[in-house]
């Protein structure tokens, strides 16, 4: 005796309806990161590739759910700008990565 597809339609619909969705918590939730970041890494700068050059000091990223080294690098320098390094905040819950970036003097 064939199924109606109303019928198995309706079983879909009552078996799916038990199905609940947690959100994760892990070690990132809602842009917070709450595993603190290791201690910066000693890096070796070096002379810069041009005078006036400006180091850019690595950090720790988040990436692939775990703290990832991302190295320094020399930059040429924004006349009236400098540079304001990547930091790990202490928020409510966590850690919020403040993003390096050029700011007017």
């Amino acid at each position: 005796m064939p199924v109606s597809p109303v019928l198995l339609a309706l079983l879909a619909a009552i078996s799916l309806s038990a199905c609940v969705v947690y959100p994760a918590h892990g070690p990132y939730v809602a842009g917070v990161v709450t595993v603190a970041p290791p201690p910066p890494q000693v890096e070796v700068v070096g002379v810069p590739p041009t005078p006036g050059y400006v180091w850019i000091g690595g950090y720790w990223n988040w990436a692939g759910g775990r703290h990832v080294w991302v190295n320094g690098y020399w930059a040429a320098p924004r006349p009236g700008f400098y540079w304001v390094p990547n930091a790990w905040v202490h928020v409510r819950g966590g850690w919020r990565m403040r993003a390096g970036h050029w700011a007017r003097r």
